[in-house]
């Protein structure tokens, strides 16, 4: 699954995306599911420029704020096998697709009897983008326009397989050919699958890092949650070896 990643800055992002910024944001180091913030998406709707909506979906026919927030809570991911059969999903699969903008994202490994946290890139990537959903839901007492996400995963690639070696599932991340076809407009249903696939895993890295990004009491928005820090204890993957 994915909870976790980390935001390029606004330049980055225009220049990698060929967008107009619209409205601010900044860099993130570690941005959580749960901390109710507006992050970066483009979207089928407005391709040209980045919007800004909160992570976790809410779908249009969700009746008052109470259920927005339990609902929010249960769809920060989407499974790529079953996005046209949830209903929270099947709304917006096909239709509504978005480019959640990323530069990395955070997973454990499970490694005799501990979880220890990675972080994963794309090589000579600035910044890529996971496939996403995204939906608007009306506020029928106040009338105010809630926009709102959720990151589709698919089974892991070898190496997230080794590192994520639980459930073994992954982001879907998009090839920079396939960005362009997924927020092209209406799919239909097999060619949104088909392009809900593992990423390649021979352009990415992962490395271990501290253990700040769960530390009580620790802002993990900064620079050294993403830092490389060696554990003795655990073995690490061969493409880890060059780091320490």
């Amino acid at each position: 699954m994915c909870y976790r990643y980390s935001v390029p800055g606004p330049d980055v992002v225009k220049n990698t995306f060929q967008v107009k910024l619209g409205t601010n944001f900044e860099k993130r180091y570690h941005v959580g599911a749960f901390e109710n913030v507006k992050l970066p998406v483009i979207t089928d709707e407005n391709p040209k420029q980045v919007s800004l909506f909160g992570w976790g979906l809410i779908p249009f026919w969700v009746k008052d704020e109470k259920t927005t927030n339990d609902i929010r809570e249960r769809t920060v991911n989407a499974r790529s096998e079953t996005i046209f059969e949830k209903p929270a999903f099947r709304g917006s699969a096909g239709k509504k697709h978005c480019l959640v903008i990323a530069d990395g994202f955070f997973e454990w490994r499970y490694y005799q009897g501990i979880n220890y946290p990675y972080y994963i890139k794309i090589k000579n990537r600035e910044a890529f983008s996971m496939a996403g959903l995204w939906d608007c839901w009306i506020n029928k007492k106040t009338e105010e326009k809630v926009y709102s996400y959720t990151i589709i995963t698919t089974e892991a690639n070898p190496l997230m397989a080794k590192i994520h070696n639980k459930k073994k599932r992954m982001p879907a991340i998009l090839n920079k050919d396939d960005e362009k076809k997924w927020i092209s407009g209406n799919l239909d249903k097999n060619k949104t699958i088909n392009l809900l696939k593992p990423f390649d895993e021979k352009e990415m890295e992962a490395y271990t890092i501290s253990k700040l990004i769960t530390a009580k009491g620790e802002n993990p928005n900064i620079p050294e949650v993403v830092k490389p820090f060696k554990y003795n204890n655990l073995e690490p993957l061969p493409s880890q070896s060059s780091l320490f």
